[in-house]
């Protein structure tokens, strides 16, 4: 499968889980309170597919326009309801009824963030061990006298176990602190306190990669170029290369180490390569010509190899975390708790000028994070479906009319006056809804078409 494809099939897959379930938290809502559903369709648009199920003959539909979906319920306000549907229909039913109705969805988007968290955390993932490289001349990290392969044990005090705990920490203290504490061991067993000025995080408007801005980077050990499992059907295979072959040289370069070999594999997309080896104490030499292929809408050079001692490596860089079903538990909910709150705190630096609007994304940027965390593997497919969820739960939430939380926001008005908020009103909020949204929607478009050329 072509990487456009795979990135488009892992998109759609995780749109579809989101606004199913999204949707779904709806439906449950309105048949518990006993609202009639007309309709449950995922996307907007005319039908593609549609099938009516149930004693309501609810019809469920797969429409053209996959952003987004809808469930339509029996509504005085839409259209004539029959006279034994009144007592079902959505307006007539009491204000907490409606609002458990709206607030449903986005709670549906909140637990399922919560039980993807709780299947990682119990079932356990793999990570990258908070190990540092050598920092970037000149950056923060540097300033604070941060060294190459030291190893990260508390972020502000708080242990961390893996980098992207770290990385979260980190954000989150930058939000209101310039100095953190970093509390570092290296391979002499020495444990030192380091001193990171984040303020560069802030002072970008949070644009770009974070760590990367402070100096901080992941610790590669420098490995030999020496062949472990070599792929079938590859490149590698075709010219006879073996696990266990050392290469001393390409076309007459002298390969150091592994990050050197596989820089000019990358680089040499269907260029044939005349390899030095060194193969049972005999060095020959081997012509191998690396398949071209799309990485990210870049062509790559790729032979089928892999580096041999990735094992020892792996164990050195990589850590298992996992917890018990009740801890499990406990985590997801204070994760979900936190990315929830971290997003709404963002957007309302956003709004006040602290955040930069380049950091909004839309579809074509979440396309393409969907398929690199599914090239990654099934551990970070799902923390990446747990993040958009949560994000779409926070949107849905905000007081912007059209959204769940417009809605909210006047049933919340409509309990205060005692009296339901007048047409007028909520016709005039739908358009300065629908104005806000093209606007958010516009910035998500120029900044994926801006990302494209820009890299």
């Amino acid at each position: 499968m072509s990487s456009f494809l795979y990135y488009l099939a892992a998109f759609a897959l995780a749109l579809g889980i989101l606004v199913v379930v999204h949707e779904f938290g709806h439906y449950l809502a309105a048949r518990w309170v006993g609202v009639k559903v007309l309709r449950f369709s995922v996307g907007f648009g005319r039908p593609l597919w549609a099938k009516r199920l149930g004693a309501d003959g609810t019809e469920w539909a797969i429409a053209a326009f996959p952003l987004g979906g809808y469930v339509k319920m029996v509504d005085e306000r839409e259209g004539d309801v029959a006279v034994e549907d009144l007592p079902r229909s959505f307006n007539r039913q009491p204000v907490l009824s409606r609002i458990l109705i709206v607030a449903a969805g986005p709670a549906a988007n909140f637990l399922l963030a919560i039980v993807l968290y709780w299947g990682l955390f119990w079932h356990g993932t793999e990570e990258f061990k908070p190990l540092l490289s050598a920092p970037v001349a000149a950056s923060a990290a540097a300033a604070a006298g941060l060294e190459d392969g030291e190893l990260v044990l508390k972020v502000a005090g708080e242990k961390v176990q893996t980098w992207q705990e770290m990385r979260w920490l980190l954000l989150q203290r930058a939000v209101d602190q310039d100095l953190i504490d970093l509390e570092v061991i290296n391979a002499r067993h020495e444990i030192s306190l380091r001193r990171l000025d984040v303020s560069p995080v802030r002072q970008s408007g949070w644009e770009g990669d974070a760590l990367g801005r402070l100096g901080l980077g992941l610790f590669r050990p420098e490995l030999p170029a020496v062949f472990g499992t070599v792929s079938g059907n590859s490149a590698a295979a075709d010219a006879g290369l073996l696990s266990g072959d050392e290469v001393l040289a390409v076309d007459g370069q002298a390969i150091g180490n592994w990050s050197d070999f596989v820089h000019i594999v990358r680089g040499s997309p269907g260029k044939p390569l005349s390899l030095d080896l060194l193969r049972n104490g005999q060095q020959i030499t081997v012509t191998v010509t690396p398949a071209s292929v799309d990485e990210q809408g870049q062509e790559v050079g790729r032979i089928g190899v892999a580096v041999s001692d990735g094992d020892r490596s792996r164990a050195e860089l990589m850590v298992t975390v996992s917890y018990g079903p009740l801890a499990a538990l406990s985590k997801a909910v204070g994760e979900t708790w936190d990315k929830s709150t971290f997003t709404l705190l963002m957007i309302g630096k956003m709004i006040t000028g602290d955040v930069s609007w380049r950091n909004i994304s839309g579809p074509v940027t979440i396309a393409d994070y969907a398929g690199r965390s599914a090239r990654l593997g099934v551990d970070y497919y799902i923390k990446f479906l747990a993040l958009v969820s949560i994000s779409l739960g926070v949107l849905n939430l905000l007081p912007i009319p059209i959204l769940d939380g417009g809605h909210l926001l006047y049933y919340l008005v409509e309990i205060i006056k005692r009296g339901p908020v007048s047409e007028r009103s909520i016709e005039i909020g739908q358009k300065i809804g629908m104005a806000l949204l093209f606007m958010l929607m516009a910035f998500a478009f120029y900044n994926d078409i801006n990302r494209l050329f820009s890299g």
